[in-house]
């Protein structure tokens, strides 16, 4: 019996080193995941993109993630079902697209919440990720919530006089969707919906003298600085929850290493996507300082207006509808507080 138990001592010994070391083909399978989002590679896709070459280099080119680009494998609006299909393996997401499917997470789509810090929104997104509420309701859909795309918060362009103050958006009409459009309404401005496309030619003809859009990729994409005469830098009146889902059965099929490149991977993620967001951030300042935009920054007075008149209506607003279906709305709105006043403190922000 000693010789067999010798015997088999060592071979659980190779096995352990062959696994830790993962050397062996049963722990580096040949794994293609294929990930869908939309539009072009841009600092929104920076992350994922760095995610897969992370995998790939750590993997030996055994894992990969195909980066599907203009909604190549389906709708952004459909991603979500689609990964509960098995139709891809990972995909990013807007959660304002589909309200109905994930009512909880929808608490990170408010005005004004305070995450224009993109460290304090890293850490604040990934721990609502992991609420057990919102667990629950991504597993509905297959899913689990992997990151964020740190959606810079929204600022506003526009023409005509400055609004310097909270009183000069009363009436002004202004192209701003979801929260952020709520919020200015409660200000007393006229939010209008027009397809991000359209608003070169809405804000140039007059239809509205303003825009809110992302800081500041989004006003350059559509080239407003061209017709604008002014911005807003500090209001960030609001951005979209755009996480990245993965799903479930695909995470569960992946080997301990492959699913421990993934972690790895997340803050490597991140800080691509700060750093893109920075470059781009630079760039397009330095083009709206030439062109002699005025730079609107507000007092902590006026930001506490803004906060008071026109987040927090909105903030009760989806408290009182959200429990109505269930959701512990008030405790979910209170753990992104208490959490961005942690990071906050934590980061010495």
């Amino acid at each position: 019996m000693r010789p067999m138990l010798r015997m088999t001592s060592a071979a659980l010994l190779l096995w352990g080193v062959g696994f830790t070391g993962s050397a062996s083909a049963a722990d580096n399978p040949t794994v293609t995941w294929n990930l869908s989002t939309c539009g072009p590679p841009r600092a929104f896709t920076a992350g994922v993109e760095a995610l897969a070459k992370h995998v790939e280099s750590e993997s030996g080119g055994k894992f990969t993630i195909k980066i599907h680009y203009g909604e190549e494998l389906g709708k952004a609006v459909d991603n979500l079902d689609n990964i509960k299909l098995g139709s891809f393996e990972i995909a990013q997401i807007c959660t304002g697209y589909h309200p109905g499917k994930n009512p909880a997470i929808t608490v990170l789509d408010l005005p004004a919440l305070p995450l224009a810090d993109p460290d304090v929104h890293a850490r604040v997104h990934d721990a609502i990720y992991k609420d057990p509420v919102i667990v629950k309701e991504f597993q509905r859909w297959n899913a689990t919530v992997f990151m964020s795309v740190l959606q810079p918060q929204s600022e506003v362009m526009g023409t005509g006089e400055p609004p310097m103050k909270m009183e000069d958006f009363k009436s002004m009409r202004v192209r701003a969707l979801g929260g952020t459009g709520d919020a200015l309404r409660n200000l007393g401005a006229v939010p209008t919906s027009v397809p991000a496309p359209e608003v070169y030619n809405a804000l140039e003809r007059g239809v509205f003298r303003a825009a809110a859009f992302p800081y500041t990729y989004a006003f350059a994409s559509y080239k407003l600085p061209e017709i604008s005469k002014w911005y807003t830098t500090n209001l960030a009146p609001g951005a979209n929850n755009c996480p990245t889902v993965v799903s479930l059965d695909a995470l569960k099929a992946l080997p301990a290493n492959y699913r421990e490149m993934l972690e790895k991977g997340r803050p490597v993620a991140y800080e691509a996507l700060k750093k893109a967001q920075k470059v781009i951030d630079e760039k397009n300042l330095a083009d709206w300082q030439k062109r002699g935009l005025t730079a609107i920054k507000y007092s902590d007075e006026e930001l506490k207006k803004f906060l008071d008149k026109g987040a927090k209506p909105v903030w009760a607003a989806w408290v009182k509808a959200s429990a109505a279906k269930g959701v512990p709305a008030q405790e979910l709105l209170d753990k992104v507080l208490a959490e961005a006043a942690k990071a906050k403190k934590e980061l010495g922000k």
